[in-house]
């Protein structure tokens, strides 16, 4: 039987009498990555904000683990396992690679606020930090400064502090956004290896992208969910066709080809 990590019941959001999610339900299996698709203004990232806490719903259950997390904070539901990276790179620019990771690691020391320890104290985290680099393939470029990076070895940088939280669900905003060919194949083979052991939810635009690694894929119109399934079932759908009105028809069927 699937395990269902994340669960939302009638998850809606009213700003000022405009709803920008209404009654979503939606249902993250455990191991797989879980696309959020639509097109502009359907309501993706409002829902990543509810997920993460950064807002409020108006209605609706949230459930992570069996536990009710609807009213819990953000730290709260960071500490629980739910990490999310956001569309515009959240790294420190004038650390180093590896002390970017070497901060996010810091947490699980309990230090984080410890202004008066030696650096060398965090000397025990180098060992996991370069690990971590190796996996999203920047164990070369450790002692660059972050500000030096190319765009798409930021986003890598970013999954990598990501991934030093120990996340149990990663939630991914537009992680390939703003990339040119090359990164963004770098960038869905990287999810795809995290993805191994780990589940994800991912807002992606990119149809080629999400044709590759997604193995659901739930599509948003007007805050309400439209359509739900695998690529092949989705990309034939006449409801996500009219939603993108035409022109993502032919991105739809060109990523499926």
């Amino acid at each position: 039987m699937t395990e269902i990590v994340l669960e939302t019941r009638g998850l809606t959001k009213e700003f000022m009498g405009f709803v920008a999610v209404q009654d979503v339900n939606l249902r993250v299996a455990r191991g797989t990555i879980h696309a959020l698709i639509g097109p502009n203004g359907a309501g993706k990232t409002t829902c990543f904000n509810l997920l993460t806490k950064f807002l409020s719903p108006t209605a609706g259950t949230i459930v992570f683990n069996g536990h009710d997390i609807t009213r819990e904070k953000p730290a709260q539901v960071a500490r629980r396992g739910v990490i999310r990276s956001f569309q515009i790179s959240a790294t420190f620019p004038h650390l180093t690679v590896l002390e970017n990771v070497r901060v996010a690691l810091q947490r699980g020391l309990g230090t984080s606020f410890h202004f008066w320890k030696s650096e060398r104290s965090l000397d025990q985290l180098v060992p996991r930090a370069m690990e971590l680099l190796r996996t999203v393939g920047l164990e070369d470029m450790a002692n660059y400064v972050t500000v030096e990076l190319p765009y798409g070895r930021k986003r890598a940088l970013e999954i990598a502090t990501t991934l030093a939280m120990e996340p149990q669900l990663m939630l991914l905003d537009e992680p390939t956004q703003g990339m040119g060919h090359e990164d963004v194949d770098r960038v869905t083979a990287l999810i795809r290896k995290v993805a191994a052991n780990r589940t994800i939810l991912m807002v992606e635009h990119n149809m080629n992208v999400v044709a590759k690694i997604a193995d659901v894929i739930t599509v948003l119109q007007r805050g309400q969910v439209i359509a739900e399934g695998p690529y092949a079932t989705v990309s034939k759908n006449p409801q996500v066709l009219e939603a993108y009105m035409g022109s993502a028809e032919v991105e739809l069927k060109g990523a499926h080809g």
